[in-house]
């Protein structure tokens, strides 16, 4: 069974981090300022590994199957139909943009940095629906 205070406090973290990359957005000047755009792309490391946490806590606390990657924890929750598989789908390629981030594995433009904003919305979405889904269980 899901710890739903555990889970709160997993979402209540995404939810600060997706507020702070949203003031980013909306102040403007982003890819001139050095110093934001590092803690855009930290928030955006930590509220995606939000979300990871939060899909591997709901998959392991209901059995729902043993992902084989950080991405395929958020399949999981789409395959099972936790979350909508679209939106299943666009967290888990916020995943590898997550990876990105942490490993470095290719020097990260920050236009790529600054347009990925607009992963805003499926964020969003993703505390909804998998707060929904806890509410009814």
């Amino acid at each position: 069974m899901v710890d739903a205070e555990r889970l709160s406090r997993l979402l209540a973290r995404v939810r600060a981090d997706v507020a702070d990359l949203r003031d980013a957005a909306e102040r403007g000047g982003l890819a001139e300022d050095r110093i934001r755009l590092r803690a855009v792309k930290y928030s955006f490391v930590t509220a995606i590994e939000g979300c990871i946490r939060a899909a591997q806590h709901v998959i392991s606390s209901e059995g729902l199957g043993m992902p084989q990657t950080n991405a395929d924890a958020l399949r999981l929750l789409g395959k099972n139909g936790v979350i909508e598989s679209k939106l299943a789908e666009a967290i888990a390629r916020a995943v590898g943009f997550r990876n990105v981030l942490v490993h470095e594995y290719a020097e990260v433009d920050d236009s790529v940095v600054v347009a990925n904003l607009t992963l805003l919305a499926d964020l969003d979405a993703f505390m909804v629906q998998l707060a929904g889904w806890a509410a009814q269980q």
